[in-house]
C-alpha cells in the first residue's frame, strides 16, 4: 500500500510555500522591490511610518504586481479545485473544468465584446455571463436527453462546446485584423498581463460564492465517488448534490477565465498530484488541490512576467508544463495495470 502525506503536513509545507513565493513574487520584475520596501510599503497602510521607498514602488506593488499575485493565486485555487470536483462528479480522472464548455462559453463572450468595440470591463462581464449560459443549456440538454445522466451531460458538454467554438471561429473570421483579431487571440491564450484591484473586486465574490459551498460539501463528493445507487442506500441524492456541486465549479471557473483568459491544464494534474500526496478523500483532497493550484499557477506565471524580454501568454506555459508531467503520471510504472 502506497505511503501518503500527513494532510496537515501537506497543507502546512504549501501554505508556507505560497506564502514563500508571494513574497518572492512581489520582489521580482523589471523593476526590482526589496523585501524590505515591500514590508515597509504594506505596513504603512497600518502605522504611521517615514517612507524610505520610491513612490514609483509604492504604485507598482500595490497597483499592479500585488493585484496579479494575489489573482494568480486565486485563479489557480478555483480552477483545481473545479477540476477536483468534476473528476469526482462525473468519476472520470480526466474530467476538467471546461469539460461542460465554461471556457469555449468564456471565449465567445469575450470575442463577442471584443467584435462589439467593449471594454475590459465588458469583456470580464461577457465572458462570464456566456461562460455560465453556455453551461446552463448543457445542464438544460443534458438532463431532457435519454439514458445515463453522467454520460448525456459530458456528451452535451461536448457538442455544445463545440457548437459554441464555431462561433467563435466566425467571431475571428468577421473581427478586424488590424487589433480585433490579435485581441481575441492574445485572449484565448490565457494572460494575467494588466490585472488590477478592480479584476479581484470583480472575481472575489463569484469565486467565494463557488468555493464555500464546494468546500461544505466536500465530503459529499466522496458519496458521488461511489455510485448513484450507492449514494441513494444512505439517503442522498445524488442528481441534486451533482448539480449543486456542477453550478459551484462551473461558477469559480467562469469567473476565473473570465478575469484570465483560457488557461489550461491545472485543473486536470493539479488534482491528480495531490492525489498521490493526500489520498482520494476529497475532505484531505480539495484543500490541498486548492493551495496546490495557487502556487503552481503562481510559480508560472513568474516564469511567464520574467524568463523573456516579452511575456509569454500563461496558457502557453501551463501547456508546456502540463501536458508532459500529465503523460509521466499516466505512464509511469505505478499507473499501470
Amino acid at each position: 500500500m502506497k505511503k501518503r502525506f500527513s494532510h496537515g503536513a501537506f497543507l502546512l509545507a504549501m501554505g508556507f510555500a505560497l506564502l514563500l513565493c508571494v513574497v518572492i513574487s512581489a520582489a521580482l520584475g523589471r523593476y526590482p522591490i526589496s523585501t524590505k520596501e515591500i514590508g515597509g510599503i504594506l505596513l504603512s497602510k497600518i502605522f504611521n511610518i517615514e517612507p524610505f521607498w520610491s513612490p514609483v514602488a509604492e504604485s507598482l506593488l500595490l497597483h499592479s504586481r500585488l493585484p496579479r499575485i494575489l489573482l494568480a493565486c486565486m485563479v489557480g485555487c478555483c480552477l483545481s479545485a473545479a477540476g477536483a470536483s468534476y473528476q469526482g462528479v462525473f468519476q472520470n480522472p480526466m474530467a476538467a473544468p471546461d469539460l461542460l464548455g465554461a471556457s469555449s462559453g468564456a471565449a465567445f463572450g469575450a470575442a463577442l465584446a471584443i467584435v462589439l468595440g467593449l471594454g475590459k470591463s465588458m469583456i470580464v462581464l461577457f465572458a462570464f455571463v456566456s461562460s455560465l449560459a453556455t453551461v446552463g443549456i448543457v445542464i438544460l440538454v443534458g438532463n431532457r436527453a435519454k439514458g445515463k445522466r453522467v454520460v448525456a451531460l459530458v456528451l452535451s458538454g461536448i457538442m455544445i462546446g463545440s457548437l459554441v467554438s464555431s462561433g467563435t471561429s466566425f467571431l475571428k473570421l468577421v473581427a478586424d485584423p488590424a487589433d480585433q483579431l490579435p485581441a481575441i487571440t492574445y485572449w484565448m491564450m490565457g494572460s494575467l498581463n494588466g490585472a488590477d484591484p478592480s479584476d479581484l473586486l470583480t472575481a472575489i465574490v463569484p469565486m467565494l460564492l463557488g468555493l464555500l459551498p464546494l468546500i461544505l460539501l466536500r465530503w459529499r463528493i466522496n458519496i458521488l465517488t461511489l455510485g448513484d445507487d450507492e449514494a441513494k442506500s444512505i439517503g442522498v441524492n445524488a442528481g441534486r448534490l451533482r448539480i449543486a456541486v456542477i453550478i459551484c465549479s462551473t461558477l469559480i471557473t467562469a469567473a476565473s477565465v473570465a478575469v484570465s483568459g483560457v488557461i489550461g491544464w491545472i485543473g486536470l494534474v493539479i488534482p491528480h498530484l495531490c492525489r498521490k500526496m493526500v489520498g482520494n478523500d476529497y475532505r484531505r483532497l480539495l484543500p490541498a488541490s486548492m493551495i496546490f493550484g495557487a502556487l503552481f499557477l503562481l510559480i508560472v506565471d513568474n516564469l511567464s512576467r520574467n524568463l523573456f524580454a516579452t511575456e509569454i501568454p500563461i496558457g502557453i506555459l501551463t501547456s508546456f508544463i502540463g501536458a508532459p508531467f500529465f503523460l509521466y503520471l499516466i505512464t509511469r510504472d505505478g499507473e499501470r495495470r
